[in-house]
């Protein structure tokens, strides 16, 4: 059962251009040690803190008008099997949803393109390809690259991004990274904030440069279309 683990009533930046609201969902089928969300991803959830999916969307309903879009995010949306009949409630109302997601299920993400639920999606590309294995404990690299495949395929609106971190990532991992999304339209470079994380020990340490975040951004600019430090 599909489990909301938060609700931001209104934001001005996470779907471009567009007044939204934000929907959480608890549990993801990763570990990174930067998480900022790490109460989503390694902490239970009591049952009296999900939310009620009926009362979001009442909730979104009593905003039509006013709101514009709804991003689903997490933790790892595609975890969960009720996750389409929920997404064709919000676009009955009219609504524009924006899906962001790790990439590591990609035919759950394919079935809810065909099925026209969504009309953005933000993929994170967590590491260059080589990493993958290192830091998800799997095999993850075939399904990521299928998803980046699937999306740069679809038809709709999409973004790729990287919160870089230093410890991680090296400035050349951008090469790597580059490569795996040759032709696609848009890309952000994401530096690493300090604070609440799953590793509590990150730190200030780990961020990049403003100088080294404009050299990942030139070594990522031949592969893509536009690239932004965000």
């Amino acid at each position: 059962m599909l489990k909301i683990a938060g609700l931001e009533k209104l934001s001005l930046i996470d779907y471009p251009s567009k007044l939204s609201a934000i929907i959480f969902t608890h549990g993801c089928n990763l570990r990174c040690e930067y998480c900022h969300n790490p109460e989503l991803v390694i902490q239970d959830i009591a049952p009296e803190e999900i939310y009620d999916p009926e009362k979001v969307l009442r909730f979104l309903k009593s905003r039509v008008g006013k709101l514009e879009a709804v991003v689903i995010t997490g933790g790892e949306p595609l975890l969960y099997d009720d996750l389409e009949p929920f997404l064709k409630s919000i676009k009955d109302l009219g609504y524009l949803v924006k899906l962001d997601t790790n990439g590591l299920l990609p035919s759950k993400l394919k079935k809810l393109i065909q099925h026209g639920v969504l009309d953005y999606i933000s993929m994170d590309i967590k590491y260059p390809e080589g990493d993958y294995l290192t830091f998800t404990g799997e095999n993850a690299l075939k399904s990521v690259k299928q998803s980046i495949s699937i999306i740069m395929n679809s038809g709709i609106d999409y973004e790729f991004r990287t919160t870089f971190v230093k410890g991680i990532h090296t400035v050349d991992s951008s090469k790597a990274i580059g490569g795996m999304i040759n032709g696609a339209k848009q890309y952000y470079v994401q530096n690493f904030r300090a604070g609440k994380t799953i590793n509590s020990t990150l730190s200030e340490q780990n961020s990049f440069t403003e100088r080294e975040l404009k050299t990942l951004k030139k070594n990522i600019k031949p592969f893509v279309l536009n690239v932004e430090i965000r």
